[in-house]
């Protein structure tokens, strides 16, 4: 099965990506149980011609439900050049491999040569979490196991998650269709390295999150034979940058674990053309991984930081100023995006903002993040008189940090797993409080008493024109979660590879004593899922 999964070729933006919703799709009818009920297989829009597949068994013993979510899309292929055409053949890739050793570093020789390693793209990056899924789908169903299973396999995780954004409502609705109640999200994303060569298994109570805060700097123009006529984009962006970077201010600690520290993803010349003009304006994006803080809190630092950083900029700038006997040409401002909207409704009326914003969110020739850096851009031209100015924003994705660690449910089933494992394959499962892949586990479970989203949609300029998240729908499903997936290695790489003694014996052992261990559970009426 994984193997034949994995022949579907599914990249992120593909039409392998909108083909692989109707294979799978497909493949679950060929099951008897989907056969006698064909309108529990259902396929949501996920834009772009993409779906995500739901395929629900249904218990008459019980509502209580188990969640499987898992992606079936992939990343690109360009670093297997000329094995390009094999990357998603996994039996005649790893034979290859075997007659082309010099192409694997030394550790991926030695796990090719052992024999219990399957090389492919997407057979580790989650092609094996969904068999897994379909696996435990076949087996319920055969079986009649007295739990409701709903799988849930979505496109697109790999960018911006628009599949698992777009399930959300599918959830709910499934949940007053057939009256489930969800008692668990299980995602089987693949147990990842936390440093070179790791050799354990993880198992994982919460998956790490993910938030861009943007800053969009207008400068002013002038001849690059008149530099002290104006200011450049690149040189304000470079003092944010320097304190960004490794700023240990956004680290979070939290169960032990540290968040890595902010880097820049992508700086963003608005200049598009060669000439003698200064460039003026400039966007840089950051990425910052979360735990236990929301956006409005990344917001509030950020823009205190950036103030530290246009304060320092104008220092630099002044002193070079009087070095050279010459006026500056103002002070550096600095503004979030729902001050730069409110400002530009107040002059222009609300009609020419939103017609920006239109405009800018159906050019196809641009990404979400160029969409939303754009439509800054666009109003900030109508606005030069607030220059210089640096105006703060968040670009898409939002990936928010969910945990349920502290979930009696949770540890109860974590310590039932370390104790089958170590049983029957004398295995020493170690638990993860955060995933740290990034996963689509960010939005179920979300904290029903978090307002801080609000500070995200009202700085996010793409928000419901291309990019939005469910975040109320997400308050509602509340229902703790757990990713236990097999092992592998080198994600995203030539040397992506799986462990078939994880993939095949071990996990899916694993996660039938989960759910059977339920099974009780429900009938007595014991189980206590409260996150």
């Amino acid at each position: 099965m994984i193997c034949e999964v994995v022949s579907w070729r599914s990249e992120t933006g593909t039409s392998g990506e909108i083909e692989f919703a109707y294979k799978i799709s497909d493949k679950l009818h060929d099951l008897p149980y989907f056969q006698e009920h064909p309108t529990h297989i259902s396929l949501l829009d996920a834009e772009q011609g993409r779906h995500a597949v739901t395929a629900l068994y249904k218990s008459e013993q019980t509502d209580r439900t188990i969640v499987l979510i898992s992606h079936f899309d992939t990343v690109h292929t360009a670093e297997f050049g000329e094995l390009r055409d094999l990357a998603f053949q996994p039996e005649k890739l790893t034979a290859t491999f075997r007659n082309h050793l010099h192409l694997l570093p030394e550790t991926a020789q030695e796990d090719l040569l052992s024999g219990d390693y399957l090389f492919g793209r997407g057979v580790m990056d989650m092609k094996m979490g969904l068999v897994l899924h379909l696996h435990l789908l076949e087996k319920a169903s055969r079986e009649e196991w007295p739990i409701n299973l709903l799988l849930v396999t979505v496109p697109d995780e790999e960018v911006n998650s628009s599949g698992m954004r777009a399930a959300v409502p599918g959830l709910l609705s499934l949940a007053e269709q057939h009256d489930l109640r969800y008692e668990l999200f299980l995602n089987s994303e693949p147990s990842f390295d936390l440093y070179p060569n790791d050799p354990n298994y993880y198992i994982y109570s919460g998956t790490i999150g993910k938030i861009m805060p943007t800053a969009y700097f207008y400068g002013r123009e002038t001849h690059v034979g008149e530099p002290f006529g104006g200011l450049t984009g690149q040189y304000m962006a470079s003092f944010l940058t320097q304190e960004m970077e490794f700023n240990i201010l956004f680290q979070e600690t939290v169960y032990d674990e540290t968040t890595p520290v902010p880097v820049v993803l992508k700086q963003i010349d608005l200049k598009k053309e060669y000439s003698t003009q200064t460039s003026h304006r400039v966007a840089t994006m950051y990425n910052v991984f979360l735990m236990k803080r929301n956006a409005q809190q990344v917001m509030d630092l950020f823009k205190h930081v950036t103030e530290i950083a246009m304060k320092a900029c104008n220092n630099h700038y002044v002193a070079a100023c009087e070095r050279e006997g010459t006026t500056p040409i103002g002070t550096i401002n600095v503004i979030d995006y729902g001050e730069l909207e409110r400002y530009a409704i107040k002059k222009h009326g609300a009609d020419v903002v939103e017609a920006i914003k239109v405009a800018v969110s159906k050019d196809d020739m641009l990404d979400e993040r160029e969409k939303t850096i754009q439509i800054v851009d666009r109003i900030m031209l109508k606005c030069q008189e607030l220059a210089p100015v640096a105006v703060v924003f968040f670009t898409p994705p939002y990936y928010p940090a969910i945990n349920s660690t502290e979930s009696p449910f949770i540890q109860k089933k974590i310590a039932d797993i370390n104790r089958w494992a170590t049983e029957n394959f004398n295995l020493h499962p170690k638990q993860v409080h955060y995933f740290n892949g990034i996963s689509d586990l960010s939005y179920v479970n979300y904290n029903a008493a978090d307002t801080g989203w609000s500070k995200y949609k009202d700085n996010m300029p793409l928000w419901n024109i291309g990019y939005s998240i469910p975040f109320e729908e997400m308050q509602q499903l509340q229902a703790p979660v757990l990713n236990v997936g097999p092992y592998g290695k080198d994600p995203h790489k030539l040397t992506e590879r799986l462990n078939m003694t994880s993939a095949f014996v071990e996990t899916p052992y694993l996660l039938t004593k989960l759910i059977k261990s339920m099974f009780a559970e429900v009938k007595t009426g014991q189980i206590n899922t409260d996150s």
